[in-house]
């Protein structure tokens, strides 16, 4: 949509600016992603000047089935399934993450939504309900994200090992996430660099 305007912005730019609307949102009473979606591109077009059609911000709302995953993430995921049980702590809708996870041909043990906690991460509610959930001791969970703000801070604050999926390893910023200072056990740049580090250790 805000390839037809003349915004004088970078991507970057722009993914950062709407990573500070969807926190601010996130951090206040609770909405369905649909309702956070929605309002953050109201807000970042806002910013922008540029006056969105009502059919344009339903679309971007309703789209997170057809967001596409990172190369790797399909096939990275079922050789972990392989060996390992796997859980989901997402910041979205039920019916959103469950068509955007029927791409990735995996099945999950665990899923715990924004919509069943009532709220979103960093919020460490949604980890405390996904501990509720897992019938194995914290100490053998292994959390692995992108976000630094939205995962690593809180899961260290909690006591669990995790794993940094720095998909920006190359590249300066924070993307479409609020920047965040926090101390991951392991980095690394893909799931395919994480299952063949797991699989090989045996």
């Amino acid at each position: 949509m805000l390839a037809a305007h003349d915004v004088g912005a970078t991507e970057d730019e722009l993914l950062e600016l709407y990573a500070r609307h969807e926190a601010d949102l996130e951090a206040g009473v609770y909405l369905t992603y649909r309702e956070v979606l929605a309002t953050s591109l109201r807000r970042l077009c806002a910013d922008l000047g540029v006056d969105p059609t009502d059919r344009s911000v339903i679309d971007f709302a309703g789209a997170v089935p057809a967001w596409p995953a990172f190369p790797d993430t399909a096939s990275g995921l079922r050789r972990l399934a392989t060996r390992f049980r796997l859980g989901v702590i997402t910041n979205c809708d039920d019916d959103l993450f469950a068509a955007s996870s029927d791409r990735l041909g995996v099945t999950f043990d665990w899923i715990v939504t924004a919509q069943q906690a009532r709220g979103y991460k960093p919020r460490q509610r949604n980890f405390e309900l996904a501990f509720e959930r897992i019938d194995v001791p914290r100490a053998r969970i292994l959390h692995v994200a992108q976000s630094l703000f939205h995962d690593h801070v809180p899961a260290k604050a909690m006591g669990l090992t995790t794993v940094w999926v720095d998909r920006r390893h190359d590249r300066s910023g924070f993307g479409a996430t609020p920047s965040a200072e926090a101390t991951p056990d392991l980095v690394v740049t893909s799931i395919r660099e994480l299952a063949d580090l797991a699989l090989a250790a045996g």
